[in-house]
């Protein structure tokens, strides 16, 4: 039996005299909700994991997925290694489950989009047959379900949702919703004893329309409940039925934010009097109690509240959450004008002595983990969870030191992550992600993400350099100390062209021997709205473009959207020559071969070479995302497919050019370079325990012969916004 954390710490302390630092959580398994589907199921249609419930051993699963009108069952006795256990068809849409003994008490609606007939059910499951055994009518569209701390009612939010269609969504839109008991006997619902408690009348905001959207109930009885579209809570003793407190959740001064959408992360702007407009809560203890504050109408605060049940607040995170997003390279910019990350979900629990709070970010797709420091005190930040896209429910398992998360974003049609159930376990190994974060620059997070190439600096090891690509604009090289764990964005140099901010879609970089930079710039002349061009950039150490240059005209039309992906040096002065990946094969190339170019400033004279990618698996397509010069005329490549998981190419292949003189363009032979596999990346991308990032981007030989490979979250556009940054050390070759 695995000793208790609390435990392991102080014999530690006996016998060594120094106390373990601590304890962290890890991912160690992530689930594909598609895997859960039976045969009959069409598995590229979209999936759902949102609300997660486990059985008291913590050993069982079940997770509601209203676009598959069914709710999921996962088996993680051995939690490394989750097992599909179970899929059961509803009959309408899976919004929240609980579970108690061998039954989940699963909300479905059955209304659809009818919002001025809203229906639903509570279905009864029975985990062991896995089959509806019981149904009890709602008379509503129930959105949340828990059950009373000494199991013998179990609460529902009803919350008869408007039609966000309908005159711009606003309220009222009846019928009202509602908080409903439900007795439970000799383990199963007493539909006969169905009370429903009035939530009118008391919200400032719509009184005629609370629309309750979360529930909670403390060891005392009581519930809490928030009215998010009416910024208002509401508690209620459920031993009674009466609502004995209610109050706004008020409003929040930001400061340090970023608001506008405009392509830059930049944390220097205001909001004053924002709705907080909650969506998640849990109870902290029979006192207090914690709101995630995603916003759903005119609000959304970006943060999480701690409010007593008077309604006194204790502590509001501000922007907070938002600097950790973009420290960690999350924030999702596009959303700078909604609510930024939105946090949705919260979870509390207690491992050992120390009482865990759980904010579940759903656009920056992270959760963050805090430890409360008891009443009055503000929580302290512990680390940031990457996971699946859009983490809603969050499960406490603390009897097993796991924590689980459910993300409901599916983005399988756009050939990107599915949906997903992440695992993590807690213990005393040091945290392993983020692999990288940023620095404060002036005072606020310096925003970062979607880093597309690195290279390495010409003197220094340990120091590297990083572009991003359009996801971000205008043009940055980011500064990067990879000697520190995790590395650091110590800076930024802006990309500038005849004294302004210049904008490109940045795949590659390379140092220059003389000091300065090469940019490769990925064009796109299959475009319909702006068609873009392959551009090589001579740059200065300072950022400033001299020199943009373009492909010949001839080669030029040979492009596709699939071009520059990576940049290297070789030589100096006259004999100086720049050598360029291009991810895929053109329109002039034979089938299976991609071009490497090769271009001498002193002559302005092009060359070409083919390199020979793997083959890749039905469907797919597979590619270069990089080049490094290694020295004695061999490079290195990055190749890569784009698909996830462990059956994923993701590999470093290296190939000399010695002895192979690149072809004139037009030249109707072309030399065609020999490769040798240096190592599979896929192995190291899985072990993190995640889905298997799909974009490996960048690598980097640093002047210790230390290698860096980093992965491009799409600027957390469809994304999760996990950046994986490998130190692989030195690798033979």
């Amino acid at each position: 039996m695995r000793q208790p954390l609390v435990l392991a710490a102080f014999t530690s302390l006996l016998l060594t005299g120094t106390a373990l630092a601590e304890p962290m959580f890890n991912r160690i398994a992530t689930f594909s909700v598609p895997l859960n589907l039976p045969a009959d199921r069409d598995a590229s249609k979209k999936t759902v994991a949102e609300i997660i419930a486990a059985n008291e051993e913590g050993t069982l699963l079940a997770y509601t997925d209203a676009e598959q009108k069914a709710l999921g069952i996962i088996d993680i006795t051995t939690p490394a290694t989750p097992k599909a256990a179970g899929f059961v068809p509803l009959g309408g849409e899976s919004t929240s489950v609980t579970i108690l003994g061998d039954k989940a008490f699963v909300a479905v609606v059955t209304s659809g989009d009818n919002f001025k007939e809203p229906a639903g059910h509570l279905a009864t499951v029975d985990l062991k047959t896995k089959a509806v055994v019981a149904t009890c009518d709602l008379g509503g569209q129930p959105d949340s379900v828990t059950l009373t701390k000494d199991k013998s009612k179990i609460v529902i939010a009803i919350e008869n949702e408007r039609d966000e269609k309908l005159n711009k969504g606003a309220l009222p839109q009846l019928p009202a919703g509602n908080v409903t008991l439900i007795g439970i006997k000799d383990g199963a619902i007493d539909c006969a004893s169905r009370q429903v408690i009035d939530v009118t009348g008391i919200a400032a905001v719509e009184p005629t329309d609370p629309e309750p959207e979360f529930v909670d109930v403390n060891q005392d009885g009581l519930a809490v409940v928030t009215l998010q579209e009416n910024n208002h809570l509401v508690v209620i003793d459920t031993k009674t039925g009466q609502v004995i407190a209610h109050f706004s959740a008020g409003t929040v001064d930001l400061k340090t934010i970023d608001k506008t959408r405009d392509g830059q992360i930049k944390a220097t702007e205001e909001l004053k009097g924002v709705a907080r407009e909650p969506d998640a809560v849990r109870w902290l203890d029979n006192d207090r109690f914690v709101t995630a504050n995603e916003g759903d109408w005119k609000g959304g605060s970006r943060g999480f509240t701690i409010f007593r049940k008077d309604g006194t607040i204790e502590f509001d995170s501000a922007s907070t959450v938002d600097h950790i997003a973009m420290r960690h390279g999350h924030y999702p910019e596009r959303r700078s004008a909604a609510k930024g990350s939105e946090p949705e979900g919260i979870e509390v629990g207690t491992y050992g002595s120390d009482r865990l709070i759980f904010v579940g970010l759903e656009r920056a797709s992270m959760v963050l983990v805090y430890k409360d420091e008891g009443a009055g005190k503000a929580p302290r930040n512990l680390q940031a969870l990457p996971g699946g896209i859009g983490p809603e429910g969050l499960l406490a398992i603390p009897q097993r030191n796991l924590f689980v998360s459910a993300s409901e974003t599916d983005v399988g049609d756009k050939g990107g992550a599915r949906s997903a159930v992440t695992i993590y376990q807690r213990s005393e190994a040091p945290a392993a992600y983020p692999t990288i974060v940023s620095n404060d620059v002036d005072g606020v997070p310096l925003g970062w993400g979607a880093l597309s190439g690195l290279a390495a600096h010409g003197s220094t090891p340990g120091r590297l350099f990083a572009i991003t690509d359009n996801a971000y604009q205008p043009s940055r090289i980011l500064e990067i100390d990879a000697t520190q764990t995790p590395a650091r964005i110590t800076g930024a140099i802006a990309v500038t062209k005849d004294g302004k901010d210049a904008s490109y879609d940045l795949e590659g970089i390379a140092t220059r021997p003389g000091g300065g930079f090469w940019l490769a710039s990925e064009g796109n002349p299959e475009a319909k709205d702006k068609p873009t061009r392959n551009i090589l950039l001579r740059v200065t150490a300072a950022g400033a473009v001299e020199e943009e240059i373009h492909l010949p005209e001839a080669l030029e039309a040979q492009a596709t959207r699939f071009g520059f992906e990576g940049v290297a040096v070789t030589g100096e002065g006259a004999d100086e020559t720049v050598w360029l990946a291009v991810q895929r094969e053109w329109t002039d190339d034979p089938k299976g071969k991609t071009k490497i170019l090769s271009y001498k400033p002193a002559t302005k004279a092009w060359g070409v070479l083919h390199y020979p990618p793997s083959a890749p698996a039905s469907g797919a397509w597979i590619g270069l995302s990089e080049l490094v010069f290694l020295g004695n005329d061999r490079f290195a490549v990055i190749e890569r497919d784009n698909l996830f998981g462990a059956k994923a190419v993701k590999t470093l292949a290296t190939f000399s050019v010695k002895g192979l003189v690149p072809a004139a363009i037009g030249s109707a032979t072309i030399p065609t370079v020999e490769k040798t596999m240096l190592r599979d990346l896929t192995p190291d991308l899985m072990k993190t325990g995640g889905y298997g990032i799909e974009k490996v981007e960048g690598m980097a030989l640093d002047k210790a012969g230390n290698v860096f490979v980093v992965t491009d979250n799409d600027g957390v556009d469809d994304n999760s916004g996990e950046t994986q940054f490998l130190a692989l050390g030195k690798i033979a070759n």
